[in-house]
C-alpha cells in the first residue's frame, strides 16, 4: 500500500478519470475490484451478486490514442452470460439520456446474427457514473431504470433492460444525507469516487471501514498516477478534450455569425473532422443542403456519439 499522498505538478489523482477506470477494471488481476463495484450496484437494488466478471474490451494504456473523442466504456460478461456496460461521464450534453439508450441497444442487438433465435439474447445492464447534475427530483444517488407497467411497476416487460445511474454531483457538494438507504458496499465505492483524490490511505480506510477492496483500488489509483507514462497520457487526453471542446465553442460562435443553418452544419463538420479526420465531400454537401434547424441539432448530437463516419452517414440518410 502507498502511505504518501501523491501530487505531481498540477495533476490531482482523480478516480473518476475515464482512462484510469478503464485501465483499472481491464486488468485481469483487478477482476475482484471490478466485480466488487458491479456487485455493490446490484446489491443496492436487491439483486444477487455475480461470481465472475470477464472484461470484453480490455484497454492497454500504451496503445490508447489520446487524440480521439471516444467514450471509454468497460464491457463485461458474468458467469450467466449477462452483459454489463460501465462508463463515467463528467459533463452533460442535450441528448445524453438518448445516447445511453443508444449504447445499450447497440450492445443488446449485437448479440444476434441474422436468423438467430431471440432466445439467445441475454440481459444488458448499463451502469453510468455521472459527475454532473441529472434527475434532480430523485433523492438517492443510485437509481435503476427498467421497463415496467405503468399500472403496476412491479410487473416488468423484461429484465433484459437495466440502466443504473450512480450520481456523484450532490455528494461532491456535501449532501451526504443522500446516502440514507444506500447499501454498505455501494457507500464505500461512492466514498472512493468522491474522496480518493483528497484523502490519505489512512483517511480512506476510516471512511470505508477498512474495506480491503477499496484499499486495493486506492493503491491502484496511487500506482497509476505514480507512473510517468500514465500521467502523460492523462495530460494529453485532458489537453485534447479541452482543444476539442474549444473547437466546438468556436464553431458555435461562428454559426451565430454566419446564419443558423449553415453554422450548425459547420459545427457538425468540425466535430466529425476532429473525431475522424477528413470528411467526404458528398457528406459535406448533404449537410449544407439541410435547412431544418431541429434536424441539424440532432445531427450535432449524433456526431458527438457515433463510433464511425459510416454510422453518421446512416443517421444522415
Amino acid at each position: 500500500m502507498y502511505n504518501k499522498r501523491m501530487t505531481y505538478d498540477d495533476l490531482i489523482p482523480k478516480p473518476t478519470s475515464d482512462l484510469f477506470t478503464a485501465v483499472l477494471w481491464s486488468a485481469p488481476k483487478n477482476e475482484p475490484i471490478l466485480r466488487s463495484f458491479i456487485n455493490a450496484v446490484l446489491i443496492d437494488t436487491g439483486m444477487s451478486p455475480i461470481a465472475y466478471a470477464e472484461v470484453l474490451n480490455p484497454y492497454n494504456i500504451k496503445d490508447f490514442a489520446v487524440d480521439k473523442a471516444i467514450i471509454l466504456d468497460v464491457r463485461v460478461r458474468d458467469e450467466q452470460g449477462r452483459l454489463y456496460d460501465i462508463e463515467i461521464q463528467v459533463a452533460a450534453h442535450r441528448a445524453f439520456n438518448n445516447r445511453i439508450l443508444h449504447y445499450w441497444s447497440n450492445i443488446y442487438t449485437s448479440q444476434l446474427q441474422s436468423g438467430e433465435n431471440y432466445l439467445k439474447l441475454r440481459p444488458v445492464i448499463s451502469i453510468v457514473i455521472t459527475e454532473f447534475p441529472i434527475f434532480p427530483d430523485l433523492k438517492k444517488p443510485h437509481t435503476l431504470f427498467r421497463l415496467a407497467a405503468q399500472e403496476n411497476p412491479n410487473i416488468l416487460l423484461t429484465d433484459h433492460l437495466q440502466i443504473h445511474f450512480v450520481r456523484l454531483s450532490e455528494l461532491q457538494k456535501g449532501h451526504w444525507e443522500k446516502l440514507e438507504g444506500i447499501c454498505r458496499e455501494l457507500r464505500h465505492w461512492l466514498n472512493f469516487f468522491v474522496f480518493a483524490a483528497m484523502k490519505t490511505e489512512k483517511e480512506m480506510s476510516g471512511l470505508t471501514d477498512n474495506d480491503p477492496i477499496i484499499q486495493e483500488a486506492y493503491a491502484e489509483l496511487q500506482r497509476f498516477y505514480a507512473n510517468g507514462e500514465s500521467r502523460e497520457k492523462i495530460r494529453q487526453r485532458e489537453r485534447f478534450i479541452l482543444d476539442y471542446e474549444s473547437g466546438i465553442d468556436a464553431a458555435k460562435l461562428e454559426g451565430k455569425e454566419e446564419g443558423e443553418a449553415k453554422g450548425k452544419a459547420d459545427l457538425v463538420l468540425r466535430i466529425l473532422g476532429k473525431r475522424f479526420g477528413s470528411v467526404p465531400e458528398q457528406l459535406k454537401s448533404k449537410l449544407f443542403s439541410l435547412t431544418d434547424i431541429v434536424r441539424l441539432d440532432e445531427l450535432a448530437d449524433i456526431s458527438l456519439d457515433c463510433v464511425s463516419l459510416e454510422e453518421f452517414e446512416k443517421a444522415l440518410q
